[in-house]
This record gives C-alpha cells, sequence and structure tokens, in this order.
C-alpha cells in the first residue's frame, strides 16, 4: 500500500494497488449470496456458515495472488466452491453427518422471481440437493449467484464447455424429477381452472 495526496486537501489516504479494497468490498457485498451458495451446496447451516468463513479468510490470505486480469467475483467463488468441496469430503467421511434437508427459511430469498409457493421452493430446493455435487455446484452458481458460464468455469475451474454440459444434464434431470414434474402439472391445471 502507498500513500497518495488528496487532490482536494492535504490529507493523505491510502491508495492501495493490490486491488485489496476491491476484495474487500466484493467480500462485503457477496456475504449473504455466498453463504446461500454453501447452503444450498452443502444442506447444513453451520457448515455453510463455516465454510464461508473459512473461504473468505482464505481469499482475504492469498489476495496477493489475484492477477489484475482475474475477475475477482469469479475468483472468490472458487475459493468458497473449495471450501465447499472439502466440506463435503469431510461428510462423505463421516456419513453420520449428512444433512436431511434445507430450510427455505435460512435462505433469505430477496428477488421477486422466488416469491412462488412454498410447495415449489421446497420441492425445487429438494430437487437441487438431489443432484450430484458436480452438477449442483454450476446450478447454484448459474442461478442462485447469477454467474455467467464462462465466470463459472473460473470459479470451479472446468472449461466453459463443461460447465454448459453440466448445466445442460441439471436442467435435464430436474425436468425429470417427479416432484417438480407433478407440482408443474398441478400449477398448469389451476391456471387453466382459474381462467
Amino acid at each position: 500500500m502507498r500513500l497518495s495526496k488528496n487532490v482536494l486537501g492535504d490529507q493523505f489516504v491510502p491508495k492501495v494497488s493490490d486491488g485489496t479494497c476491491e476484495l474487500e468490498k466484493c467480500i462485503a457485498d457477496n456475504y449473504q449470496r455466498a453463504f446461500r451458495s454453501a447452503y444450498l451446496i452443502l444442506g447444513n447451516q453451520a457448515d455453510a456458515e463455516e465454510a464461508v468463513q473459512e473461504a473468505f479468510l482464505r481469499a482475504w490470505k492469498f489476495r496477493a495472488s489475484i492477477s489484475r486480469e482475474t475477475s475477482i467475483k469469479p475468483w472468490l467463488y472458487r475459493v468458497v466452491i473449495n471450501s465447499c468441496y472439502s466440506k463435503l469430503r469431510k461428510v462423505a467421511a463421516n456419513r453420520d453427518n449428512i444433512a436431511t434437508g434445507i430450510d427455505i427459511d435460512r435462505l433469505h430469498f430477496s428477488q421477486p422471481s422466488y416469491t412462488a409457493s412454498i410447495e415449489l421452493k421446497q420441492a425445487v430446493l429438494a430437487a437441487i440437493e438431489a443432484l450430484p455435487a458436480h452438477l449442483r455446484v454450476p446450478v447454484v452458481l448459474r442461478y442462485y449467484v447469477d454467474l455467467r458460464e464462462r465466470e463459472i468455469s473460473i470459479a470451479i475451474k472446468k472449461r466453459p464447455g463443461t460447465v454448459k454440459s453440466r448445466l445442460h444434464e441439471a436442467r435435464r434431470l430436474l425436468a425429470e424429477n417427479p416432484a417438480l414434474q407433478s407440482i408443474t402439472r398441478q400449477d398448469i391445471h389451476d391456471e387453466e381452472v382459474g381462467k
């Protein structure tokens, strides 16, 4: 960090040349979304909180490794995803601690598109939770974090084509999910009856 003279006066203000301020802002702006992503991946609030805290500490510790060409948000989510994968490996080693389901109230959805019925939300979350981790992670990053495919490829260290195929496979499995199909059919029926 070097000091630069403020144009408006004689005050000295810190000028960060290593992207620290940008990382700090990204961490502050993305905590809730990172927690929600970790929770969707891990299915357990305590594990998700721990994974995000570990990830943000790791990101801060290794902030000097961010190159100027790297976008901070996908890099930060790569650290979060790696932390989640570490947790998943620990859970797999200790099968007694596997989560029994996602509590949608913990996710704090704020976008109007998530105001659908509770039953539909629960069915979607259960279907996402049933996906294998290699498909669940891209779905969470795409539809809950709103990363583009190229950003997801950075976050999970896979080629964009791999991300695209995993998203396609995940959407196929979600479309074939019997619980989602029955709810969708019921919603269509309710709309037709309501006309």
